[in-house]
C-alpha cells in the first residue's frame, strides 16, 4: 500500500537482527537509543544511579566502561540492578571481555584486532557464546591500526571500512555472527561516507555515531546532521549522541532526532515558534519550563505553543493540545485541534501541564488517539 504521505517514507536498509539482552537490534526492530555512563565503573552505587537516570530518560541500551579489573567486579552488580540491558566497553585486555561476558553483560564493545591472538579471540567469542552476549566491533577514525594508516595516509572511508570487515572476518572465522558494527569519526563527512559504504557490503545491523561530537549544542548540532542523514537514508539500527554533556542529555538528543523522522515517538512532541514581538507571553521561558515539567510524560503526543494567532490556529490544528497567544494575557487552548477555551497567564503552565497528563492518560487507557497518529507523524 502506498503511503498517503510519500515524501515522509523512510525505507529502512534490510539488516539481520541480533539481540542485545532482551533488546532486538537489527531487522525490522525499532531503532534503539543508547548512551554511556562516565561514573567509575568501580563505583557500583554512582554507576547504578546514573543508569537510573538514563533508563528514566528512555535509554534502550546502556554502555559502561571495563578497563580494569575493579570495573568487571562491580559489574555483576551493576547488571542486576539494571533494567536495561548492559555494554561492556573492553578496549586491549582480553580478559575483561571474558570477565564481563561472565558478570552478565548483555554485550562487548571490542575490536576483535586489539584483542590479541586468534586465541585470545577465540576465549571471548567462547565467553560470549556461552554467555548470550553480542558483540560490537568498534572503528573509529582516531585509533585505526597503523598498517591502514601507512596504506591510506589518513583516515578516510576506505580505510574505516577495511578495518571493520576485518574485524567482522575475526568474529566469522569463528563462526560468530551475533554482531553489530560502528565506524564512528569525529568528521561528520567521514563518518557518513564510511557507514554508507559499509552498509553496502554487510548485512549486519549498524550502530550509529558521531564520535567526539562536542558539547551540549554543537554535539547536537554535528550528532543530528551525521545521524540524521544517514537515519534518512534509510541506514542504522541503533544509534548513541556523543556529548560532553550528562548522558541522560545523549538519550534525549537520540529521541529527538528519531522523532524528527518519525522513526520512534516518545514523549511530548513540542512545536513551538521563535518568538518575536507579537508573541502574547514569553514563549521562549514558556517553553523551557513546559519541557522541563513534563519530563515525566513517556505517552507519545504533540503540544503546539505558539506566541500569536499568525500561524497558532494552523500549528494548534495539527497537535493534541496547543495554545495560542492573545491579547491582555488571556490566551486560546486547543484540544484535538479544535478551539476550546481561554487560559490567563498566571495559570497556563500549570494548566497545560494538566491537559497533557489527563490526555497522555487518555491514550494509555484506548480512549482517545493522539494527532501525530491520526496525521501521520507517528511512527
Amino acid at each position: 500500500m502506498s503511503s498517503i504521505r510519500p515524501w515522509r517514507d523512510i525505507a529502512r536498509r534490510t539488516s539481520r537482527q541480533i539481540m542485545v539482552g532482551r533488546v532486538p537490534v537489527g531487522g525490522d526492530a525499532p531503532i534503539t537509543v543508547q548512551t554511556m555512563t562516565n561514573t567509575l565503573t568501580s563505583d557500583a552505587a554512582a554507576t547504578i544511579a546514573q543508569i537510573k537516570r538514563c533508563e528514566d530518560a528512555g535509554a534502550d541500551l546502556i554502555r559502561v566502561s571495563c578497563p580494569d579489573e575493579a570495573s568487571t567486579a562491580a559489574l555483576r552488580q551493576i547488571v542486576r540492578a539494571a533494567e536495561v540491558p548492559i555494554v561492556a566497553d573492553i578496549h586491549f585486555h582480553y580478559k575483561r571481555a571474558l570477565e564481563a561476558a561472565d558478570a552478565g553483560a548483555a554485550c562487548l564493545r571490542i575490536n576483535p584486532g586489539n584483542i590479541g591472538s586468534s586465541q585470545r579471540v577465540a576465549e571471548v567469542v567462547r565467553a560470549a557464546r556461552a554467555n548470550g552476549c553480542a558483540i560490537r566491533i568498534g572503528v573509529n577514525a582516531g585509533s585505526l591500526e597503523k598498517d591502514l594508516l601507512e596504506k591510506y595516509g589518513e583516515p578516510c572511508p576506505e580505510a574505516l571500512v577495511e578495518s571493520a570487515l576485518d574485524h567482522i572476518k575475526l568474529l566469522q572465522d569463528h563462526d560468530f555472527h551475533e554482531f553489530k558494527v560502528a565506524v564512528k569519526a569525529s568528521d561528520v563527512f567521514l563518518a557518513v561516507a564510511a557507514y554508507m559504504q559499509l552498509a553496502d557490503a554487510v548485512d549486519c545491523p549498524l550502530h550509529l555515531g558521531i564520535t567526539e561530537a562536542g558539547g551540549l549544542i554543537g554535539g547536537t548540532v554535528k550528532s543530528s546532521i551525521g545521524i540524521g542523514n544517514m537515519l534518512w537514508a534509510g541506514i542504522g539500527d541503533t544509534i548513541r549522541v556523543s556529548l560532553s554533556a550528562e548522558p541522560e542529555e545523549e538519550v534525549r538528543v537520540g529521541y529527538e532526532i528519531l522523532k524528527s523522522l518519525g522513526l520512534r515517538t516518545r514523549g511530548v512532541r513540542v512545536v513551538s515558534c521563535p518568538s518575536c514581538a507579537r508573541q502574547g507571553f514569553d514563549v521562549i521561558r514558556t517553553v523551557e519550563k513546559l519541557e522541563d515539567a513534563l519530563q515525566h510524560i513517556k505517552t507519545p503526543m504533540s503540544l503546539s505553543v505558539l506566541g500569536c494567532v499568525v500561524n497558532g490556529p494552523g500549528e494548534a490544528r495539527e497537535t493534541d493540545i496547543g495554545i495560542t497567544g492573545g491579547g491582555n494575557g488571556k490566551h486560546m487552548v486547543y484540544l484535538s485541534g479544535v478551539t476550546d477555551h481561554h487560559v490567563q497567564d498566571a495559570d497556563m503552565i500549570a494548566h497545560i501541564v494538566g491537559l497533557v497528563e489527563a490526555k497522555a492518560a487518555e491514550i494509555e487507557a484506548g480512549k482517545s488517539v493522539s494527532m501525530d497518529v491520526t496525521h501521520g507523524k507517528a511512527a
